[in-house]
């Protein structure tokens, strides 16, 4: 078996994932160092929420093993950000109450909690008033607390499954902005699954590209850009160069 490296927060040997007798997944390797974003682009179908959801220990494996710097996933704090923020959050809790719930759930002081909540809304420059049900604020509005609470915990590791799929294009700017400079300010290791190639560039220190069925590693893309990273990044020579990188990737295993 291939050795973990000491920097890896999450190190899969040997994943084996099938379904109805299809094989997803036949003996996957992956390590995300710490403290990286880790974005997962491929081709419908491919398994990438599947690899997300397996890694979460939302989903069982056939097979393989997924560790967090040796341990079992029941023994690290998780994040989970779900595409569907309308099913996601308590409709009967405020939205600062959605973020304190895992918090009071871990039984932390009062005081402690009350400091992470403006903590993350100072972070995230929350403008609109967090004492409203989540049916009175916008999807942006609405996705951003879910993104809020999976960070109060103050996850080990973040996971991110089409967070803003659901999203106009000028909320999403706007967010995505936002999330990529809190993570690396605070550091937190992620891993984003998304269908849009550019968001995963902007996002992303390292790519993941997919093959289709059964999934295997098609290309591991750095991304270099500088941080923190805006819309003229989207213009910019090195990105455009990455991106061409991609499609051409991304055009061979859909071709494949």
């Amino acid at each position: 078996m291939k050795a973990f490296p000491p920097d890896a927060a999450i190190s899969i040997r040997g994943l084996r994932k099938s379904f109805a007798g299809q094989p997803v997944y036949s003996g996957f390797d992956l390590d995300v160092r710490r403290g990286d974003i880790l974005a997962v682009f491929g081709p419908n179908g491919c398994g990438k929420s599947t690899l997300i959801n397996m890694a979460a220990g939302l989903l069982p494996r056939d097979g393989g093993t997924i560790l967090y710097a040796g341990r079992e996933v029941a023994e690290v704090r998780i994040g989970y950000v779900f595409q569907n923020y309308r099913e996601a959050l308590f409709p009967w809790l405020r939205a600062a109450d959605n973020i304190r719930y895992p918090l009071r759930r871990l039984g932390l002081p009062r005081a402690e909690i009350e400091t992470r909540l403006e903590a993350l809304a100072r972070d995230f420059r929350v403008r609109f008033d967090l004492a409203r049900y989540p049916y009175e604020l916008s999807g942006g509005q609405q996705q951003l607390v879910s993104i809020m609470r999976a960070l109060a915990v103050e996850p080990e590791v973040l996971f991110l499954d089409e967070p803003f799929s659901a999203l106009d294009y000028e909320t999403t700017l706007a967010l995505r902005g936002l999330l990529g400079r809190v993570l690396k300010e605070r550091g937190v290791t992620t891993v984003l699954v998304s269908h849009d190639l550019e968001e995963s560039i902007v996002l992303a220190d390292r790519l993941l590209m997919l093959t289709r069925r059964p999934t295997a590693l098609a290309d591991d893309v750095p991304v270099t850009l500088p941080w923190p990273r805006d819309t003229a990044v989207l213009a910019a020579p090195d990105f455009v160069a990455i991106k061409a990188r991609c499609l051409d990737v991304f055009e061979r295993a859909v071709a494949a």
